[in-house]
C-alpha cells in the first residue's frame, strides 16, 4: 500500500469521524469531481472545443461541490448561482491573461524532461492554460460564497428584528474575514507548492529581469491572482444576492428546513 492510498484512507476515516454521513458525502463529490476533471482532460484530449467544453464541465464541478454540501436549499441555490457568474467572470480574466501574457506552452526549464519527445501533439496549448487557470479558482470560488452565504442567512435567523441596513454591515464584516483568510490560503498553497522552482532559480542566479519574467512563476502567479479575484467577486455578489432576497422577502427567506 503506497503513501497515496493511505493518506486516502485517512482522508475518508477523518471525514467519517468529524461529519458522519455528511463527511461520507463530501468524500464521494471528491471522487465524482476527480472524474469529472478526467473527462474533461479526454474531451479536449478527442479534439471537442475546450472553450465549449470547460464551462460546462466546470459547472458541473460547482454543482457537486456545492450540492453535496449541507445547509439550506436557499444557501445553496444562492451559491450556486454566485458562484457560476464569477466563473463566467473568471472564464473571460483567464482568456485576457492568456492573450495578453501568452503562458501557454513549455519553458526553458521543461527542456530536459521532453528531450526526445515529440511536441506536435495536436493541441492547442494556450486552451491548455485557461483550463489550468479556471479549474484552480472553483474550489476557492464555491467556498468563499458558501461562507458567506450561510454567515448571512445565520445571522438573519439569530436576530429576528435585523434591518437591511444591519445586514448589509454583517456582510461587510463578514465579508472582510473571510477574504483574509482566503487569500491566505491561496498564497501559501502557491508559495509552498513553487518552492523548489524558486530554490532552483535562486541556485542557477537568475537575473532580477529573468526571475520576474520566468514563465512557469508568473502562470502560477497568474493562476493565483485570478483566484483571489475569483473569492473577492464571490463575496461581494453573495453579499449583493442575499441582501436583494432580505429586501424582497424579509424573514420568510428562512421558511425552509435544512437538508
Amino acid at each position: 500500500m503506497n503513501a497515496i492510498v493511505v493518506l486516502i484512507v485517512i482522508l475518508f476515516l477523518s471525514l467519517l469521524a468529524v461529519a458522519g454521513k455528511q463527511g461520507m458525502l463530501t468524500f464521494f463529490g471528491l471522487f465524482l469531481n476527480c472524474l469529472l476533471i478526467f473527462l474533461l482532460i479526454t474531451l479536449v484530449n478527442w479534439g471537442f472545443a475546450p472553450m465549449v467544453v470547460l464551462p460546462i464541465m466546470a459547472i458541473l464541478i460547482l454543482s457537486v461541490a456545492i450540492y453535496l454540501s449541507a445547509g439550506r436549499p436557499r444557501v445553496l441555490a444562492i451559491t450556486w448561482q454566485t458562484a457560476v457568474l464569477v466563473l463566467f467572470l473568471i472564464l473571460f480574466l483567464a482568456y485576457l491573461a492568456q492573450h495578453l501574457g501568452h503562458l501557454q506552452g513549455y519553458t526553458l526549464e521543461n527542456s530536459d524532461e521532453l528531450e526526445g519527445l515529440s511536441l506536435a501533439v495536436g493541441i492547442d496549448f494556450s486552451n491548455l492554460a485557461i483550463i489550468v487557470m479556471v479549474i484552480s479558482a472553483l474550489g476557492a470560488i464555491a467556498e468563499a460564497a458558501m461562507a458567506v452565504t450561510a454567515d448571512l442567512f445565520e445571522v438573519v435567523e439569530r436576530t429576528p428584528t435585523i434591518t437591511q441596513q444591519s445586514l448589509h454591515n454583517q456582510g461587510q464584516v463578514i465579508g472582510s474575514q473571510i477574504l483574509g483568510t482566503a487569500i491566505n490560503t491561496l498564497f501559501f498553497g502557491m508559495l509552498g507548492a513553487n518552492i523548489p522552482l524558486l530554490v532552483w532559480f535562486f541556485r542557477l542566479h537568475y537575473s532580477a529581469a529573468e526571475f520576474m519574467n520566468a514563465k512557469l512563476l508568473l502562470f502560477e502567479l497568474v493562476t493565483m491572482l485570478l483566484g483571489m479575484i475569483g473569492i473577492l467577486c464571490a463575496i461581494k455578489l453573495a453579499i449583493f444576492m442575499v441582501e436583494h432576497a432580505f429586501e424582497k422577502e424579509g424573514r420568510d427567506i428562512l421558511n425552509e428546513s435544512d437538508l
